[in-house]
């Protein structure tokens, strides 16, 4: 398996360039702002193109599907091929997506250029980082992580309030003209100042057969959770797509089992802490997802809050930016009472706030959404920071790389499925209660109440996942770096290791 940001380098300078760092931090930015911009777009875009918002949330779980699928093979591509090569294909890719969807004059196209972005972002981060961290070490390469975790958390944070701005300015293409280019300005940029780096050390031979079943697995599955209800969940197609989905699974084991090089080095599995921490991120990831989701839906509605999508990006930032906001807050406090207690406290709090939500009525106003919102920002920022933390302080220095990228596979399987799953939820419940009578109103806070529920129980699920979770022991305070990593897990785990300056070990002792 690619390890995202190792390797050895073809050059080994004291100091990231500035233009590196200048390419690698304004891409993170543009991708992360991108994809957290989107849930605030897609009201616009089903009115401007006659698409059901059902069928635009393909628009955010295809995205991440595609993310999951190829968030590794970019970074085993970098490493063969030049990690440089790659992030620039990455750069085009995005360009030529963010065109195809602001063209786009119907739903599927936007749909076609999201999950075309899911590829291009995945790679972007991936070998970004890469490029970022392969050629220093030390203080400088902390220095050059730091910025990337600030920038990929500023991104994440900004992003529906930007979309929001957007829409209302210049229509929803706007974010995406304005996002092709940045990129593209990018290019030259890198063309210019980023000199190429490749791992020697490593095979050429690339996994495709292992990422391929990795869709076949996660394609079907969230098939069958969205069209479930319709089809019937005993239905032919739905079972056919469990089956699928199922052999898949064999598969992508027996394929694994058998390949030089890999995408997921199985015997890693066995490794609690690691499992533990990265279904926890799985779940993070998806519970924010989906609430962005079903918050933009509701808050825009005419039925529920009736916001303009400026006003739902500015209504959503408690939650979009809170999570980025209380990661790094709480580094110190990890170091203290290890991840295990925290991430337990984290999921515990954003059970209790999905629970209030589970409350709403047609008659709240968007200031009895504020408290739970607040709350749940700082319980995911509590589970995911720590989180993060562990998936790749849990491993030796050699399988970093390794646990990074299970970790950010899951955090992209988590935001299509959960995001797929509530949203399934949502429209069901919603659609029920319009055929039985209920006012737009009521129906639509139905649909919001039953998607809290199922967020619900899965928060609640994360808190035994903190079982599974170790206990770091500080290697001395926090640095500038572990904070911007702890910042940017939101959307991307940033590979630091037990020796490393950003990473503390773990004790031994089972949790």
């Amino acid at each position: 398996m690619s390890t995202e940001g190792g390797g050895a380098p073809t050059a080994a300078p004291a100091r990231a360039a500035p233009g590196v760092l200048a390419a690698t931090c304004v891409s993170a930015f543009v991708v992360n702002a991108n994809t957290s911009a989107v849930s605030i777009l897609l009201p616009a875009i089903s009115e401007d193109t006659g698409t059901s918002l059902a069928t635009l949330q393909w628009a955010v779980t295809g995205y991440s599907l595609v993310g999951a699928a190829v968030i590794v093979t970019s970074g085993a591509l970098g490493d063969v091929f030049g990690r440089r090569r790659i992030f620039l294909g990455g750069l085009l890719l995005f360009v030529a997506s963010c065109v195809l969807i602001a063209l786009a004059g119907s739903g599927g196209l936007v749909i076609a250029g999201r999950a075309i972005q899911g590829a291009a972002g995945s790679t972007i981060l991936a070998c970004g980082l890469s490029l970022l961290s392969a050629g220093v070490t030390g203080e400088a390469q902390m220095r050059s992580v730091s910025l990337w975790g600030a920038a990929s958390a500023a991104g994440a944070a900004a992003g529906p309030l930007i979309g929001g701005v957007l829409v209302d300015v210049s229509g929803w293409q706007g974010l995406f003209w304005i996002d092709a280019g940045i990129a593209a300005a990018c290019v030259p940029l890198t063309l210019r100042t980023v000199p190429e780096s490749r791992d020697p050390s490593r095979p050429r031979s690339i996994d495709l057969a292992g990422t391929a079943l990795v869709a076949a697995v996660l394609v079907p599955f969230v098939f069958a959770v969205t069209e479930g209800a319709d089809w019937g969940w005993l239905s032919a197609p739905t079972l056919a797509c469990f089956v699928v989905s199922a052999a898949a699974v064999v598969g992508f084991v027996l394929v694994e089992q058998r390949v030089r090089t890999p995408l997921i080095d199985l015997a890693l599995l066995r490794n609690t802490f690691l499992v533990g921490a990265s279904v926890a991120i799985l779940v993070v990831a998806g519970c924010i997802n989906a609430l962005m989701y079903v918050c933009s839906l509701y808050f825009q509605n005419p039925a529920g809050l009736g916001m303009t999508p400026l006003e739902a990006g500015i209504a959503t930032l408690p939650a979009a930016a809170g999570i980025v906001v209380t990661a790094p807050l709480i580094t110190p406090f990890v170091d203290r009472v290890g991840a295990r207690n925290v991430i337990a406290v984290g999921f515990g709090t954003a059970t209790v706030a999905f629970a209030a939500l589970a409350f709403v009525h047609a008659s709240w106003s968007y200031a009895a959404f504020v408290a739970p919102l607040v709350v749940l920002a700082v319980g995911l920022g509590l589970a995911n920071g720590p989180s993060s933390s562990v998936a790749t302080a849990c491993v030796p220095d050699d399988q970093v790389g390794a646990a990074s990228g299970i970790s950010n596979m899951g955090r992209y399987i988590g935001a299509a499925v959960l995001t797929a799953v509530t949203a399934a939820l949502f429209d069901s419940v919603y659609g029920r209660h319009q055929a039985s009578g209920a006012t737009a109103s009521d129906a639509l806070a139905a649909g919001f109440s039953r998607a809290s529920i199922g967020l619900t129980l899965f928060c609640a699920f994360g808190i035994g996942l903190a079982l599974l979770v170790g206990r770091l022991r500080p290697s001395g305070p926090p640095n500038a770096a572990r904070y911007s990593a702890a910042a940017a897990a939101t959307s991307h785990t940033v590979p630091t290791g037990p020796s490393g300056p950003t990473a503390s070990p773990p004790t031994d002792a089972a949790p």
